[in-house]
């Protein structure tokens, strides 16, 4: 089975060709973060009008790359939420004309199951188990039971973990995107300078808003009083922190629904403290932890099309071509397909 998958929820335009939800065959990313860096953070009409110039492009690349052409494929799988409602339409409307023009089925997938099942082509997933989502829009702890049902158990509050660090990262000029940046500054300061509080909710539920001003409020007293202080410090003291609260979380979601598996998944999954805490700790307690390869990590076209397939093999059945008839970002909870 060939799937083509489409992702432009965001900031990377990406096409994929994926077989049977294993094998990657191609996986191209055009990412837009240079063009947003002077901004700061995403801006979602540029983002639009870059996904519109690059797309088809993308998709000769890939099917190039993977020695197919669209006859060989079987279905065409697209990102329709949550995400950019402009960005999203750009690769919704794109995936229709070819579902159309073609006469390939054509198959819906909710952005962070993407993510999720981005585990699923490199590791030997036992279900049930937990993902802990982590991007720069999403906190979530989701149990996955033997039959592929998602039940979200908790997420964030106010903020994403991303999120967080992306303006923690602005208020101290470290640059755009903050994660990486952060996660490398991490190594070279003192995790234990700022006492962050850990946030009072609810055991499965994140809040990472305190935290975030937290750091801003000691940066901005330091600035009115003309005093210097060490970068590497507060991304050090922030970064700990977030990944100490993830680990203990997602550890308790496990403990209570008596499961032996870990998967992350979203951007931060790339982050080097988070993965190695959590495996060092999982292991300690018996758990198997898995994260996807760094290029699984980021928006991807490959993540959507291992997903949908997952969605075919458990019983979805596309109507016809134009089945998908709108966007709408729904809550990964919510989510009927």
């Amino acid at each position: 089975m060939l799937i083509l998958g489409i992702e432009s929820s965001c900031d990377e335009t990406s096409i994929a060709v994926v077989k049977d939800g294993k094998e990657i065959l191609s996986n191209n990313i055009s990412s837009q973060i240079e063009i947003h860096k002077e901004y700061g953070g995403v801006v979602p009409e540029i983002a639009s009008r870059q996904h519109i110039k690059n797309i088809a492009a993308i998709l000769d690349e890939s099917l190039a790359q993977a020695n197919v052409t669209l006859d060989d494929i079987d279905y065409i799988a697209v990102t329709y939420a949550p995400g950019l409602i402009g960005a999203l339409l750009v690769g919704v409307s794109f995936a229709k004309g070819l579902s159309y023009g073609h006469n390939i089925p054509l198959v819906p997938v909710h952005h962070i199951k993407g993510h999720i099942y981005a585990n699923f082509a490199e590791h030997d997933v036992k279900l049930p188990c937990i993902a802990l989502v982590v991007s720069g829009g999403h906190t979530n702890i989701i149990h996955i039971d033997e039959n592929h049902k998602f039940t979200n158990l908790g997420g964030t509050l106010d903020d994403a973990v991303g999120e967080t660090m992306d303006k923690v990262a602005r208020v101290i000029g470290i640059g755009y995107p903050g994660g990486p940046v952060i996660d490398r500054m991490y190594y070279e300061g003192n995790p234990e300078f700022l006492k962050i509080p850990e946030p009072k909710v609810g055991e499965y539920e994140f809040s990472f808003s305190g935290v975030k001003t937290n750091v801003i409020n000691y940066v901005n007293k330091m600035r009115m009083k003309g005093e210097e202080f060490k970068k590497e410090d507060l991304a050090a003291s922030l970064q700990k922190t977030i990944v100490d609260i993830l680990c203990k979380k997602v550890l308790k979601a496990c403990e209570d629904k008596n499961v032996k598996q870990i998967i992350i998944a979203g951007g931060v999954a790339a982050n080097s403290l988070l993965r190695s805490q959590l495996k060092e700790k999982g292991e300690a307690l018996g758990i198997e932890v898995s994260y996807p390869s760094m290029k699984l990590c980021t928006d991807n076209g490959a993540m959507i099309a291992i997903a949908a397939y997952h969605k075919l093999m458990n019983g979805y059945k596309p109507k016809d071509s134009l089945s998908l008839n709108g966007i709408a970002t729904l809550n990964i909870a919510d989510e009927k397909e």
